[in-house]
């Protein structure tokens, strides 16, 4: 890969990172030697930045504890404040002590601020951020300092001039090319000498794998060779002011896809006509996407128990891919995996209106709005009673007759 420089820090980061916010499970926890075959896998063939957060569960500790010896030189860590828990000066000074311990780390390479807006910067401020953040550099704990943006992008340029930041984090892909930060917002960042991350190249998944079929038709015309999820990364590495792209890889199937692109785009290498193509794709997808969430899961976790990635995900798969029919395979879907046939009740119904999750969602989307919509899609009148007839006799008795039949 040709790696990009960051004028402000003299570093030559790889176009792609690797985001440590989606790496494999196993019982609900990271599966450690799937995930540490991939990383090293991923460093061995030229990525050179890996972005985690305090948030990203058992994350930090695990990159600790794998990237060690030679595998500590070849990368630089990024991580970030968890701004959403700082109430006090001292939670920020106590945070990054224990993520240095997670870490096994003496100094952080780049340290953000997590997931912020103006609103949360002022906040910040006012319990004393900035002497935090001089103090660090100046002690050595952390080298370069940014933050991860996820507001509106009138106050974007704000926040820019507000700070000697390094770097800066931003939600950027060919659907959202101007929500956030927006175009303009990652030129003027990057005019000012700072590394530009891109998080959420694919829009949690939904630009990659699967797409509807007029989409899907649109790539394959123009070349069948490509992956879809290729051509959304190659659209972001396009972008000259873009020093790298941070993707949640948790397969070798999607290391190797994201490593061929990197490998082979270089800043405005693409041509008209693959711009044009995408434009196409952007504006069926545009036609076809309800609510415009990347399943990123910052609403997480909900009081109530409703799993509203996944709520909003089933919804929206059932626009993308024209799932005609009263029973058709989203309704089913919604079923199995939140509505409590196969574990607990995560459905939308269960939404009590409490409103935690609104602050917390970097599209600002009216959450409780959405589950509404999913609600009355998927779920029948007297739900609370079908549901434990289904799982305690009917699929009891369709496991017996499916066992019965095989004899």
């Amino acid at each position: 890969m040709q790696n990009r420089l960051i004028k402000k820090t003299g570093d030559e980061v790889s176009p792609l990172g690797f985001g440590a916010m989606r790496l494999p499970l196993k019982n609900g926890k990271i599966d450690r030697q799937k995930a540490k075959q991939q990383i090293y896998y991923a460093i061995d063939n030229g990525v050179n930045f890996i972005d985690t957060a305090y948030l990203y569960g058992d994350s930090e500790k695990f990159l600790g504890e794998i990237l060690q010896g030679e595998y500590k030189e070849k990368v630089k860590i990024c991580t970030k404040l968890p701004s959403i828990h700082v109430r006090k000066y001292e939670d920020m000074e106590n945070f990054l002590d224990e993520q240095l311990e997670r870490l096994q780390r003496d100094c952080i390479d780049y340290y953000l601020i997590h997931s912020v807006d103006l609103k949360t910067v002022n906040r910040l401020l006012k319990r004393g951020l900035i002497d935090f953040l001089n103090k660090a550099k100046r002690e050595g704990k952390i080298k370069h300092v940014g933050f991860s943006y996820h507001g509106v992008k009138e106050e974007f340029d704000i926040l820019i001039d507000g700070y000697d930041w390094d770097v800066v984090m931003v939600q950027y892909n060919y659907f959202d090319e101007n929500v956030q930060a927006s175009v303009e917002g990652i030129e003027y960042a990057a005019s000012k000498g700072m590394g530009v991350f891109v998080m959420e190249p694919l829009k949690g998944g939904i630009l990659a794998g699967k797409m509807p079929k007029e989409a899907e038709e649109i790539f394959k015309k123009a070349d069948p060779n490509k992956t879809t999820a290729q051509w959304a990364l190659q659209w972001v590495l396009n972008n000259r002011n873009v020093s790298c792209v941070l993707s949640g890889m948790n397969s070798m199937e999607q290391i190797d896809d994201n490593l061929a692109i990197a490998n082979a785009t270089t800043p405005m290498s693409m041509t008209f006509e693959e711009l044009e193509t995408v434009e196409l794709v952007k504006r069926v997808m545009k036609n076809s996407l309800r609510i415009n969430c990347s399943t990123c899961g910052y609403c997480m976790p909900c009081p109530q128990g409703v799993n509203i990635p996944e709520c909003i995900k089933t919804y929206n798969e059932k626009y993308l891919f024209d799932h005609k029919g009263f029973i058709n395979q989203s309704f089913l879907d919604y079923y199995q995996l939140v509505g409590g046939i196969m574990g607990s009740a995560a459905n939308a119904g269960l939404c009590n209106g409490c409103g935690k999750c609104l602050r917390k969602c970097p599209q600002k989307l009216d959450i409780i709005s959405e589950l509404e919509k999913v609600k009355k899609e998927f779920e029948l009148p007297g739900l609370k009673y079908i549901l434990p007839i289904a799982k305690n006799i009917g699929i009891p008795a369709y496991k017996y007759i499916v066992k019965f039949l095989n004899r």
